[in-house]
């Protein structure tokens, strides 16, 4: 009888230890599993603008660095172009000439002048042939897909300034040959105006091999080393307008409740010791299909879309840095 009533008791025990068990199981799943607070962490961005230069050139010299605050007017880095250089030499000379021209077509022509304006004829006959030639060749490797379209294009303006060339020398040289007219004076005055536009021009150029920075910040990225070649357009560092600050969350439309249009709210910036900041929405866009959504049940009756939200603080932020993270607890 003994054993019977001490196994009972047995089963008992076990059966409230089991008990005990899924209560104490059930009260931690309570707790685990209570929907906390809804977070929505968005980041810190700025304007930037790219540096570059219309002239292709090696970089001769940076005057700033990498986290360096800049103003507008600013000279950021020098490029070394050659070829510009050349150029410049080239239109001074062209202009010489053309002044010369001019004086020549005022003053009368001597024979020396007929047999030099002649030579100068010859000469321009010559470069159009080359030019005709190598206009033939970067075509012909055009056409067969080698040469890009930019070097056809180059070349055939090459080809269409020698012939202009030629031409203004063939009537150079008959002008001093039959004594300049009126018209032949205008035409060497409008050989000096377009020989002086090609020395502006230039000089245009030669200023692009200093980088000026347009409008005040700091250097946020520097790509190019010092030595090396960059291309024309090509970008050589980053400007962050600093003043010109934002942050953007990605948020569910159940959580837009808050988030309207010119609505002010309160968020963290936890870099900055979890301090405390009002933002002002001024931008709110759906980022569509592809963006992530979520269904609102597991059979999924809907789905959730989410949104972009752009806001800026109301005062501005000191120490807020491009990529700080900032919270909103909803």
């Amino acid at each position: 009888m003994a054993p019977i009533k001490s196994q009972n008791s047995n089963m008992l025990l076990a059966f409230l230890t089991l008990l005990g068990v899924i209560a104490i199981v059930a009260v931690v799943g309570f707790f685990m599993l209570r929907k906390g607070p809804e977070i929505i962490q968005g980041q810190a961005e700025v304007t930037e603008y790219r540096v570059s230069s219309k002239v292709p050139g090696r970089i001769l010299e940076f005057r700033v660095k990498e986290g360096q605050s800049v103003n507008a007017g600013d000279t950021l880095a020098i490029l070394e172009a050659p070829d510009v250089v050349a150029k410049m030499e080239q239109a001074r000379a062209a202009e010489a000439a053309a002044q010369a021209q001019n004086a020549k077509a005022i003053k009368g022509a001597r024979e020396e002048q007929i047999q030099a304006a002649y030579e100068m004829w010859q000469k321009a006959q010559a470069g159009v042939t080359i030019a005709e030639k190598s206009y033939q060749r970067v075509k012909n490797l055009y056409e067969q897909g080698v040469m890009p379209a930019q070097k056809l294009d180059e070349v055939t303006a090459q080809r269409d300034a020698s012939i202009a060339t030629e031409k203004a020398a063939k009537a150079q040289y008959t002008m001093a040959k039959n004594g300049a007219e009126r018209e032949d004076k205008m035409a060497a005055e409008a050989l000096v105006n377009r020989a002086k536009g090609a020395v502006a021009e230039v000089e245009s150029y030669i200023k692009e091999t200093y980088l000026i920075a347009p409008a005040a910040g700091e250097v946020s990225e520097i790509f190019p080393k010092v030595g090396e070649l960059v291309g024309t357009g090509a970008p050589i560092m980053n400007i962050a307008e600093l003043n010109d600050m934002w942050v953007t969350f990605n948020v569910r439309e159940d959580l837009l409740k808050n988030l309207t249009m010119g609505s002010e709210f309160e968020a963290i910036i936890p870099a900055l010791d979890n301090k405390k900041i009002q933002l002002k929405v001024y931008y709110l866009k759906d980022l569509g299909t592809y963006a992530a959504w979520k269904a609102t049940k597991t059979t999924g009756q809907f789905d959730l879309k989410t949104f972009e939200v752009k806001a800026s603080p109301v005062e501005k932020v000191e120490n807020l840095r491009p990529g700080m993270s900032v919270i909103i607890d909803k």
